[in-house]
């Protein structure tokens, strides 16, 4: 008789867990996605105003760049975290996004930090703290509003936004409490365990004391701003799986939480809803920058 594949998560193999966490061999056309972000947000930089580079630290992934609101003194101002699952692409294929925002009188940041296998996941959270204390801490030679600092993140760059609303690590560094007024996390990853029994593992290197420390799911804030969550209708059974597990144990720890459905999108055309002033999520996402709470 032939042998039964092993369980490793969920009632999966480890085959099947690969195929839910394998995101580019889903999505084939992923390439053109990243090719039009690329080329999209070259073209914002050529003609908007923008701070490129910024140095929040000393490493070469502790970079950000800024798109400040034209003749603002204190605009609120939100802090973009890219994805690739902790090991690939950069702050510059998410420019594109930064029109909508500005245009609206919010300032964009789109946030570097160091990628696997140079940098551990926590090494990375660590490096989006760093970055949003350089936006409080320059906030009046920036143009920008050092009360209304609010995060985004996409795939893995929603798991380091989660981790960011935290609100036990700003006094720790002498910042504000609240220093981060809330966020949204866009096909987020909670659970780092099916991640470290997966084919990243190769990459990331994950221990059980690390999946225990870093994974929003597992290691709750015990206080933190409210959060936007959002994942497509189309994506894998995990992501979605993921993301309504950890809404319900957000809500259960008492922490504010509401989810935006995107029908009909997978996990490289949802960023693009954020680019689109007419679609839901962004409107909820300025709603919440404009108002510090999560629209009804």
């Amino acid at each position: 008789m032939p042998r039964m594949a092993e369980i490793v998560y969920r009632d999966w193999d480890r085959a099947r867990l690969d195929a839910e966490v394998n995101l580019r061999a889903r999505w084939p056309e992923h390439a053109q996605f990243i090719e039009r972000w690329a080329r999209d947000s070259a073209a914002v930089r050529g003609r908007r105003h923008g701070l490129i580079d910024l140095a929040y630290g000393s490493s070469p992934g502790e970079r950000l760049d800024l798109f400040p609101v034209p003749g603002a003194d204190r605009a609120p101002v939100l802090a973009f975290i890219h994805g690739g699952y902790w090991q690939a692409l950069d702050k510059g294929h998410h420019s594109d996004l930064a029109p909508a925002f500005v245009d609206r009188g919010i300032a964009f940041a789109a946030l570097n930090y160091d990628l696997a296998p140079k940098a551990r996941i926590g090494d990375m959270i660590a490096q989006v703290q760093s970055a949003l204390a350089y936006l409080h801490d320059h906030a009046g030679r920036l143009g920008l509003d050092p009360a209304r600092i609010f995060v985004a993140g996409h795939s893995a760059g929603g798991h380091l936004a989660v981790s960011a609303l935290d609100r036990a690590w700003p006094p720790k560094r002498g910042l504000p409490r609240d220093l981060v007024k809330g966020g949204l996390s866009l096909s987020g990853v909670y659970d780092l365990e099916p991640i470290r029994l997966s084919y990243h593992q190769a990459v990331l290197s994950l221990d059980a004391d690390e999946v225990a420390a870093w994974s929003p799911m597992r290691a709750l804030p015990a206080d933190a701003g409210p959060l936007l969550l959002a994942v497509g209708g189309d994506e894998t059974n995990e992501f979605r799986l993921q993301q309504d597990a950890f809404r319900d144990a957000w809500q259960a720890a008492g922490l504010r939480a509401r989810i935006v459905d995107l029908p009909g999108r997978h996990h490289f055309d949802v960023v693009e809803t954020l680019a689109d002033p007419n679609h839901p999520l962004h409107a909820a996402l300025v709603d919440l920058i404009e108002r510090g709470e999560l629209p009804a």
